[in-house]
């Protein structure tokens, strides 16, 4: 049974920054499975694991990649001011989201959404066991705590790692309302949780004509949906454009509180390795 609104202040529900040592490492690639048409998730593993630490559900831990001619593989080392790269030795990097740590295993789960032919699906497309990638961080985590009313969470394939993860750690009378974009049906992945109302609406890219003048598909879903009532946390990731325009929505149309509204743009049309926040 959910509690009460009015027992809850702001600031029970205001979210958190941690801090966390920073750490670079060198793991071994342990194996690799195609999940969907679009997706691949890589096992990492090694004793560099010893230590890794994840606690906030769209956590971001930066890979760096071999180069993809000699095979050599660049991490820094962490001074007192941040990484410390070999003169002249700067690799290809991008953030993802760790899906799953196996503490016990020293294992490490990173999904891979396969979409533009950047270095990260390149990798991702040819990676065999045995391999190795350099992992830093995570840096620190927004810990968002799970006593509102209810939940939504939107984004695409880059986000089903975060939403996948918030939805496991849910209490059991939680609900949550997800909107996920993927290309089709093929792409669809389970979302399990023990939260005992979870709705989850899947927006096919493939069956929408592509007009870049047009509303994004999610924010076109999010507009058809009923949403519960009650005091709601929202967490959004997906293209840049796309996502300010789902918060400024739910903020200026639907009334959420901005504080409770986290938006970040996990890539942007047009434009390689970017990620922007648009929260206040």
């Amino acid at each position: 049974m959910n509690t009460p609104l009015a027992s809850h202040t702001e600031a029970d529900r205001t979210p958190q920054r941690v801090r966390h040592t920073l750490r670079f490492r060198v793991l071994d690639v342990l194996r690799v499975q195609r999940v969907t048409p679009h997706l691949v998730r890589v096992t990492l593993g090694g004793d560099d694991l010893e230590g890794f630490h994840s606690p906030g559900f769209d956590d971001h831990a930066k890979l760096f990649f071999p180069d993809p001619q000699t095979g050599e593989l660049t991490v820094p080392t962490a001074g007192p001011d941040g990484p410390v790269w070999p003169e002249g030795r700067k690799p290809v990097m991008r953030d993802y989201t760790p899906r799953h740590f196996d503490a016990a295993a020293r294992t490490l789960d990173i999904d891979f959404a396969l979409h533009e032919a950047g270095p990260a699906t390149r990798w991702a497309e040819q990676a065999t066991p045995g391999q190795r990638l350099g992992v830093g961080g995570p840096r620190g985590s927004f810990i968002v705590p799970t006593n509102f009313d209810w939940h939504l969470l939107i984004g695409d394939d880059t986000a089903l790692p975060a939403i996948a993860r918030r939805l496991a750690e849910l209490p059991a009378d939680g609900r949550a309302l997800v909107i996920v974009e993927v290309d089709g049906a093929a792409d669809q992945v389970p979302l399990p949780s023990p939260a005992a109302q979870v709705e989850v609406v899947w927006v096919h890219r493939g069956s929408i004509a592509a007009d870049p003048a047009a509303e994004s598909p999610l924010l076109q879903a999010l507009r058809r949906k009923q949403l519960p009532t009650g005091a709601f946390h929202a967490w959004i990731g997906c293209e840049s454009a796309a996502a300010k325009a789902l918060r400024a929505h739910l903020v200026n149309e639907c009334k959420a509180n901005p504080k409770w509204v986290r938006a970040s743009g996990y890539w942007r049309r047009g434009t390689a390795a970017t990620h922007d926040s648009h929260d206040e």
